[in-house]
């Protein structure tokens, strides 16, 4: 069966809060503990051959030998906070290994830092309880939510996090066919073109603008970071001022969110195929000035959201080739220019003569190639 997360913010009382962070700060400590007992085995099988490698299962039961009797403070906790980080650890360094087989660029697992915006912990599905706008967490008991869960079926798991001075909960449910499935309003075919200038322009003419966030409050996030670097180290103005800081950069990350599913929806909605290119975002957010302006769009986010809503909406996501010509490639006739700039706007086809607009001629081109694909299937 399909599955469904339902992310909704906390409402604790002050003891309640103590809780999350004294849970959050056990999660992180367990993952880091277990950090480093693997890099240890890890460098002395490295050193010693006939050494077993380290697993995260291996590594688990040597820590719950010891955890109450090192640790006494861990009996406050749920076991569920210190018990899912070996699973995490884990995925992390599979995930890893995956990239580096791939030949991806990915960076080794690190220790997690205290301090930062956005801390969290895991609830396994047979600990937790929903009446209404309440859920119940294991030994703090029933904690208000700001709404109920919107999806109807089996509570699967639950992870309770921090963004800025915020908590929320995410709560995993195994749902149903009816549910999971969506009806569209229209069988539309459109080819969408990603963009700096305009975000998306689609082949059918339409044009969305981002709002871009960042760049409209950087001046903001300056004032803000400056203000924490006048700070005395450790004192609790400097935390305050951090608190400030991660609160701009939720409200950036919401304003970003909120356009971004709108405009996904409205595509996967409307349209029984899409057609998007296949870029190499983490290749063109090393380009330093062309970096913020991508990501303040979000490519990235706005494929993957295109991705798993397409499933619901029974619509299909075309990819157009990564280097196959698009922009300089003529939607009449098919004439391919040998050069064209990022700076050039708009160009006349040398061969039928048409007048294109850059981005709206490269959705069209897309859109093109999605009608060809639906065809051959």
């Amino acid at each position: 069966m399909p599955t469904l997360s339902h992310r909704i913010r906390l409402n604790p009382t002050p003891d309640q809060e103590l809780y999350f962070r004294k849970a959050a700060g056990t999660a992180r400590f367990v993952y880091n503990w277990a950090l480093a007992e693997w890099n240890r085995q890890y460098q002395a099988h490295v050193e010693d051959p006939s050494r077993p490698k380290p697993s995260a299962a291996a590594i688990k039961r040597q820590f719950n030998e010891l955890k109450y009797e090192q640790f006494p403070w861990m009996h406050e906790i749920h076991r569920d906070a210190h018990a899912q980080p070996f699973a995490n650890l884990a995925k992390a360094f599979s995930s890893w290994w995956k990239a580096l087989e791939s030949g991806g660029r990915c960076k080794a697992p690190t220790f997690k830092r205290k301090g930062r915006s956005r801390d969290g912990f895991y609830i396994a599905n047979d600990k937790l309880s929903l009446d209404g706008n309440r859920v119940r967490i294991p030994v703090l008991g029933w904690v208000d939510m700001a709404e109920v869960l919107r999806f109807p079926g089996k509570v699967l798991s639950a992870a309770v996090s921090r963004t800025a001075d915020h908590w929320f909960i995410s709560i995993s449910v195994d749902v149903s066919d009816e549910t999971y499935r969506r009806q569209r309003l229209s069988d539309g075919v459109v080819g969408v073109d990603l963009g700096v200038k305009a975000a998306l322009t689609c082949s059918n003419g339409e044009v969305f603008d981002a709002p871009k966030p960042l760049k409209n409050a950087l001046r903001r996030l300056k004032i803000r970071q400056r203000r924490v670097t006048r700070k005395v180290k450790g004192s609790k103005n400097r935390e305050k001022a951090k608190m400030q800081v991660s609160r701009l950069h939720e409200r950036i990350t919401n304003l970003r969110n909120d356009w971004t599913h709108k405009i996904t929806t409205k595509l996967v909605r409307e349209n029984q195929a899409i057609g998007l290119e296949d870029l190499n975002v983490s290749g063109m957010l090393r380009n330093h000035k062309l970096a913020r302006a991508i990501a303040d769009i979000g490519f990235g986010e706005i494929r993957r959201q295109v991705t798993y809503k397409a499933l619901r909406y029974a619509s299909e996501l075309v990819l157009y080739p990564r280097f196959a010509p698009s922009s300089k490639k003529c939607h009449v006739c098919g004439h391919v220019l040998a050069t064209l700039s990022l700076s050039v706007r708009e160009w006349t086809c040398p061969r039928c003569g048409d007048f294109h607009d850059r981005d709206l001629n490269a959705a069209k081109v897309i859109e093109q190639y999605v009608r060809d694909s639906l065809v051959l299937c």
